[in-house]
């Protein structure tokens, strides 16, 4: 204990200690140091929470230029001296601590944020997703409140589902009627060989609650047809297609229009990747870009075509990324952007495309189209 105090003493022989009042006032990052468990209390509003045990690790993104106000706060405001001490010392300068932590803010009867509806396992588990800016307490929240259909289960909706998961999409529908096969793992990475045989549905719902158990997994082990797609689809914010048909391409897009609601696309061959948002009445759609699908004769068979087993990872990624754009309300999503990949080169090309007015399935925003199932080919 006389070591604890010792070492107290001397960070706050070297460190400049505010008051709330002085907080009030000032243009500076403020970070609670405090663990999860205690932030149930609340927190100082505008302030972003990093445990301290956590803050050597993450200052570098956080404090990016060496005298940064920033002002730490704990509880009593005994380990953010400590904190900021060391920061001090690693060369940041204008590092302070809150004098009585957010007890002493607390008594002065000042403001807090306080229950924002997350448990201190979903605080510790969005930990690093919500100190990013635009995202926040609000932002994961809204995360937990949305929900997204990924239509396939296969190489795309692999990373989709996983990703979508783990960021804490609070409803996720999976969407196939295949099961798993041996020839599936080289790139369906949601499956694993005990799965093989099994519904790709059933695997994708286990392998996806053991990852995040916030997250509620609905299944649909249907093949998307005119008949089902409105009422397979219409409870979810956002639609991710990845299909590897024709069929279900033309499909998800004449049914967004119907349901307002964006598709986020992406399809894979061999080395070569694309990925865009077709929002409904804002942007061109799927049909404006390929009207109709190639003859038979010409579109690659799936299974003689191939895949690189780690493009599905990039585009299905970008997929993801799209979609939490979307659900965040953040960044400038693709759309009316078609982006294309090669993995052979690692580039990127960046093609835009525009609604055709007299497209078909977009071209009469009063009058949705009419589904139908096109040929079934790959």
């Amino acid at each position: 204990m006389d070591d604890y105090h010792h070492l107290l003493r001397d960070a706050r022989d070297r460190i400049e200690e505010i008051t709330p009042d002085q907080l009030a006032g000032q243009n500076a990052l403020v970070i609670d140091i405090r663990e999860p468990h205690e932030l149930v209390t609340g927190t100082i509003p505008g302030s972003i929470t990093v445990p301290m045990g956590e803050l050597p690790e993450r200052v570098a993104a956080l404090v990016t230029y060496p005298d940064q106000p920033v002002v730490l706060y704990c509880a009593v405001g005994e380990r953010s001296a400590v904190a900021a001490a060391a920061l001090v010392g690693q060369g940041r300068t204008a590092v302070r601590s809150l004098a009585g932590g957010i007890t002493r803010w607390m008594a002065e009867g000042r403001p807090l944020t306080t229950d924002d509806g997350m448990t201190p396992d979903q605080h510790r588990r969005y930990s690093r997703q919500m100190v990013v800016p635009g995202i926040g307490a609000v932002g994961q929240h809204s995360l937990l409140s949305s929900s997204v259909a990924v239509v396939g289960a296969g190489g795309l909706g692999s990373p989709v589902a996983l990703y979508l998961a783990a960021a804490g999409v609070g409803t996720i529908g999976i969407i196939d009627y295949d099961t798993v096969d041996l020839s599936n793992l080289q790139r369906q990475i949601l499956h694993s060989t005990p799965d093989v045989g099994a519904s790709k549905t059933v695997s994708a719902r286990a392998r996806l609650a053991a990852l995040n158990p916030d997250v509620t997994v609905r299944v649909f082990d249907v093949r998307l047809t005119a008949d089902n797609a409105i009422e397979t689809l219409s409870d979810f914010d956002v639609i991710v297609d990845a299909t590897d048909n024709f069929a279900t391409r033309y499909l998800l897009t004449d049914v967004s229009m119907h349901l307002r609601t964006p598709v986020v696309h992406g399809s894979i061959f061999r080395f070569e990747g694309q990925v865009s948002v077709f929002a409904p009445y804002q942007g061109p759609c799927y049909r404006c870009v390929f009207p109709s699908p190639p003859p038979p004769h010409l579109a690659p068979n799936c299974a003689q075509a191939g895949v690189l087993g780690v493009l599905p990872g990039v585009i299905g990624s970008m997929q993801a990324t799209e979609a939490l754009k979307l659900l965040l309300g953040i960044g400038t999503p693709l759309i009316g952007t078609l982006l294309t990949y090669d993995a052979l080169e690692q580039t990127t090309f960046r093609l835009r495309i525009d609604r055709r007015p007299d497209c078909e399935s977009c071209g009469n925003e009063g009058h949705p189209p009419r589904l139908r199932d096109e040929a079934d080919y790959c």
